[in-house]
C-alpha cells in the first residue's frame, strides 16, 4: 500500500510474520527505507514508526544519522 506521512510518500509492504518493509518514495535516495518486525501494527502505529524514521534522517544526506 502507498501512504503519505507528513507530506512524504511511502510504500508499505507487509510480509509474514508481522514484518513491514517501508520504502521512502518521495525521499532523495531511490529505494531507501527500512523494515520493522514485531507485533502487528495498525495504520496509526505505522505512521508513528515512519515519523520516528523521518526524525532521525539527516536533512543534508537523506540517510539516517
Amino acid at each position: 500500500m502507498e501512504i503519505e506521512v507528513d507530506g512524504e510518500r511511502f510504500s508499505v509492504v507487509e510480509r509474514p510474520p508481522n514484518t513491514y518493509d517501508v520504502t521512502w518514495l518521495s525521499g532523495p535516495n531511490p529505494g531507501y527505507g527500512f523494515s520493522v518486525s514485531g507485533p502487528p501494527l495498525d495504520a496509526e502505529q505505522i505512521d508513528d514508526v515512519i515519523r520516528e524514521f523521518l526524525a532521525d534522517v539527516d536533512p543534508t544526506t537523506g540517510y539516517l544519522e
